[in-house]
């Protein structure tokens, strides 16, 4: 497989199962880059793990460790672009449940959170704050297709199932859980925005 055609050098591109080009600046496109410029810093943070675990209470009791978690959501997100760009794929109910868990664990170890945070208590946590907001971006891009499902995607009335929709919401609460406990982890103060 080369690693460049040429094919694209007009400012477009193509999708599974479709013979139509669309442009590099359409809705679809646009929301496929962002899912992958978020798997891409998920890759940068998980290659900042490798081997370490999140301990997440005194008995011991592990969440995994942080490259399994992010390695696991990259996956994820691969599924999601696959779905956007007309595969026979979706993310199921029983993923967003399990990162509903995994979520509920975390915010277990952690204090109330009764405020927004400054981001930056230390470098892991900037990092996942900067993950969730691209996560946010992301979830955006997609959820502005469903009012342009006609001539800019790969086929009229195409969705993206709403299990798919969920995972990408819960992805960001799981990157602000993770911020935190990394804080947290490291015994940081995290400071609140005072509005003056």
């Amino acid at each position: 497989m080369a690693l460049y055609t040429g094919k694209g050098d007009d400012g477009t591109t193509y999708f599974f199962g479709s013979k139509e080009r669309f442009g590099k600046d359409t809705p679809l496109v646009e929301a496929l880059g962002t899912c992958d410029e978020l798997c891409s810093l998920l890759g940068y943070l998980r290659a900042r793990f490798q081997g370490s675990t999140l301990r997440l209470d005194s008995q011991g009791q592990t969440l995994g460790s942080d490259s399994e978690i992010l390695e696991e959501v990259q996956q994820n997100i691969f599924i999601i672009q696959a779905e956007l760009a007309g595969a026979d794929k979706q993310i199921v109910k029983e993923k967003v449940r399990a990162m509903e868990e995994r979520i509920n664990n975390i915010e277990k170890a952690l204090p109330s959170i009764t405020t927004f945070f400054v981001p930056g208590a230390n470098e892991i946590s900037a990092l996942f704050d900067l993950a969730r907001t691209v996560a946010r971006r992301a979830e955006r891009r997609v959820v502005a297709l469903e009012t342009m499902f006609s001539n800019e995607i790969r086929k009229p009335g195409f969705r993206i199932s709403k299990w798919s929709l969920a995972y990408l919401n819960r992805l960001s609460s799981l990157l602000y859980a993770l911020a935190r406990l990394h804080a947290q982890k490291e015994g940081k103060v995290e400071k609140k925005p005072h509005y003056k």
